[in-house]
């Protein structure tokens, strides 16, 4: 890359970059570095990759969407017109650059030159000096087939991509890309989010046209919005599905049917607001029927609980959900998430379960309550997922392994996924397959566990790998 400007010496993300020891190296570089990667939770749009779109310019493909970078620059004074606005994706990409610098200790900093070297080469520090030089570099390069979507995978040594798909969604692409024999599988997952979310009967009312639509069953009564679900999980399953995803702030349980779930429907299919205890129990009623589906498809079920959503209504009125205006949310997780599982585990229609957790002072809930539930039937069942959103940083990873290690069994852990909307963001798995190496070095380098690279080795490569090939039954 030619670059005019003084060069900044990038000596920090060398190939060995958070490994501490010879041990933590030789398990990075010996066997997690080469292990393919199975990215069974992101936001990826299906069409990009069945049509293998080519990105005009480093913005569109790194900035367009990406509401961690849009915190940070709002965090530091950059006005919105450059953030989600309407200046150039060129001024756009040199606002981000200008304030990267300051990023420092945000895992958006590693992250940001993790990705410029591994996808473009770049192995300068980003910043208002070398902006344009690399603007122009990364977006001369993404003009070149290989750094098509497809071809962005292939680098990355992607095998498996699960999307994040609504259960009206027609799966065309996912269809296209097997018709297309993809070496890569692009398969979908089912999140029926909106197919529960009773809080606004008039979207609510839209959606179940939508899902009439799809489902050929008109939706009048709870039991055909159940038939409706069934269907649309049965489509899903012909067309490759194995998971279901759910983003909830708490799984919600009720020993008895309080509330009449039909006269609840009823009212709602008037275009009326039940109160917000019935608003939680038809969540509980109808998460328990789609559960059950679940299992007797033999599918995967996760679970994205603690998240705050909408904090700001002002910004949510301007610019939309998902836009960089959720946290952290305090909701008690472990009683109501107990006895959920309990019920299904009751009848044994429990599926294999992945529980996400957004608040690390639940870190040892999560950790302790998969373990209520593993019956001996599949090697690690129901699973502590891996560190999620905001926890997806070092601090966090580590805490999530360290916590899973000693309340758990870390061997059989399905390991990381990126959980993302960019094509560039799958350097994650490397920082999470670096930070796991490194725990374990440190724990051989302090005479804590043996020295046996061939027993250590393969249970990286299980966690980074094979654990998940063997659990999500996707071949």
């Amino acid at each position: 890359m030619q670059n005019t400007a003084k060069p900044s010496n990038n000596t920090f993300l060398t190939e060995d970059f958070l490994l501490k020891n010879d041990f933590a190296k030789g398990l990075y570089h010996d066997h997690a570095k080469k292990m393919p990667i199975i990215d069974y939770h992101c936001h990826l749009s299906p069409k990009d990759i069945a049509e293998d779109r080519q990105f005009d310019n480093m913005s569109s493909i790194w900035l367009h969407g990406d509401h961690y970078k849009w915190r940070a620059m709002r965090t530091l004074g950059v006005n919105e017109k450059y953030i989600t606005g309407e200046s150039t994706d060129q001024e756009k990409f040199e606002s981000w650059a200008k304030i990267v610098p300051q990023t420092m200790r945000n895992p958006l900093f590693h992250w940001t030159h993790l990705e410029l070297k591994g996808y473009f080469g770049v192995d300068q520090l980003l910043n208002e000096n070398t902006a344009t030089d690399i603007y122009a570099h990364t977006t001369n390069l993404l003009q070149q087939k290989e750094y098509s979507t497809r071809g962005l995978l292939s680098k990355m040594n992607v095998e498996v991509v699960c999307t994040t798909d609504d259960p009206i969604d027609s799966l065309e692409y996912h269809q296209k890309a097997k018709a297309d024999k993809l070496a890569i599988k692009l398969l979908p997952a089912f999140r029926p989010d909106k197919a529960y979310a009773v809080e606004s009967p008039a979207d609510y009312l839209q959606y179940l046209e939508q899902l009439t639509a799809v489902s050929g069953i008109s939706i009048n009564t709870f039991e055909d919005l159940l038939a409706s679900l069934e269907n649309r999980v049965a489509y899903f399953h012909e067309n490759g599905g194995r998971l279901s995803d759910h983003g909830l702030e708490q799984l919600y349980f009720y020993d008895s049917d309080k509330y009449a779930i039909d006269d609840l429907f009823a009212t709602i299919k008037k275009g009326q607001k039940i109160q917000p205890d019935e608003v939680r129990f038809f969540k509980f009623k109808t998460l328990t029927a789609l559960s059950k589906m679940y299992h007797a498809k033999g599918w995967t079920q996760q679970y994205h609980l603690g998240a705050l959503r909408n904090t700001n209504e002002r910004m949510l009125r301007v610019l939309g959900p998902d836009t960089g205006f959720d946290s952290i949310g305090d909701f008690p997780q472990s009683v109501a998430l107990a006895k959920y599982l309990n019920n299904l585990d009751s009848t044994d229609q429990l599926s294999k379960t992945i529980l996400y957790n957004l608040n690390p002072a639940d870190n040892e809930v999560m950790a302790t309550m998969v373990g209520n539930f593993n019956d001996g039937s599949v090697k690690g069942k129901v699973q502590f997922g891996s560190g999620w959103w905001y926890l997806d940083q070092k601090d966090g990873m580590e805490k999530q392994i360290n916590t899973l290690s000693n309340m758990g069994i870390l061997s059989c852990f399905v390991g990381m996924l990126t959980d993302s909307r960019s094509f560039l963001s799958f350097p994650r798995h490397e920082y999470f397959r670096r930070i796991l190496c490194n725990l374990i070095g440190q724990d051989v380098a302090n005479g804590e566990l043996p020295a046996d690279e061939e027993w250590l080795g393969q249970m990286v490569e299980d966690i980074c790998y094979r654990n998940a090939r063997n659990y999500f039954g996707f071949y």
